[in-house]
């Protein structure tokens, strides 16, 4: 049977923790019970662990011995700021495909009362992102970064950088991947409603970034995430 995963909030020798809301997710919506086994992440390790104390807003876990970790590629993605329900469900759903960082990016087509609200989102995102991981059982969330100006995001080093395009017609995103084999890590850019401006996509290509498409349909942006992520983990793993 496979064992629910848990990303600790404190970690002490062989006692590991959850507090607050995440504690309280586990005992009043799961109903959790004294005894019951788990995996933990604890210090960026997944360990087999026991449930062993239950307090308001706390919960204790004995850990015991390591979990294999399969290892994933390093993905890592500049998601444009779209509309804010779009971005929390291509978030999540990113986490739950593997991808490593996501930093939101202010393009020039984002809407300028979301680019202005994007940094008080940004707590809200890393909690989507907590809980899509647990539920994934990954070994640990992506990393969330503050919002970048596109201009500061584009030199961000990768192995294989690739700009999805809906200009771009010659490349397919697979055949990018095939012909700059990405050994290390991969960076993909996903631009806003109404995608890239042509100066964008200067900017990028002065920047060493190669230009990729998806195929013939103009994709939602939380819809060519999901894709563009899916291609990218099939090719790599």
């Amino acid at each position: 049977m496979t064992r629910r995963r848990w990303i600790a909030d404190e970690v002490d020798g062989n006692i590991a923790a959850l507090t607050g809301a995440h504690a309280d997710h586990l005992t009043r919506v799961l109903r959790a019970r004294v005894g019951e086994e788990y995996d933990v992440v604890a210090a960026e390790t997944v360990r087999q662990a026991r449930l062993s104390a239950i307090q308001p807003g706390r919960v204790e876990f004995e850990l015991g011995d390591l979990v294999p970790d399969p290892g994933v590629p390093q993905v890592s993605l500049l998601l444009a700021i779209c509309k804010f329900d779009r971005m929390e469900w291509a978030i999540e759903k990113a986490t739950e495909l593997g991808v490593a960082h996501i930093v939101p990016v202010i393009a020039q087509r984002s809407d300028r009362h979301l680019t202005a609200a994007a940094n008080k989102r940004v707590d809200r995102w890393r909690r989507i992102s907590l809980q899509s991981s647990e539920q994934a059982r990954r070994a640990a969330p992506p990393e969330i970064l503050e919002p970048q100006k596109l201009r500061e995001a584009t030199p961000m080093l990768a192995t294989t950088r690739i700009l999805l395009s809906e200009n771009e017609h010659a490349t397919r995103l697979k055949d990018a991947l095939a012909s700059h084999p990405a050994a290390g890590s991969v960076l993909l850019a996903i631009g806003p409603e109404g995608g890239w401006t042509p100066g964008e996509e200067t900017l990028f290509r002065d920047a060493g970034w190669i230009s990729a498409s998806l195929g013939t349909t103009i994709l939602r942006a939380e819809t060519a995430c999901v894709a563009a992520l899916a291609i990218v983990f099939s090719v790599l793993s």
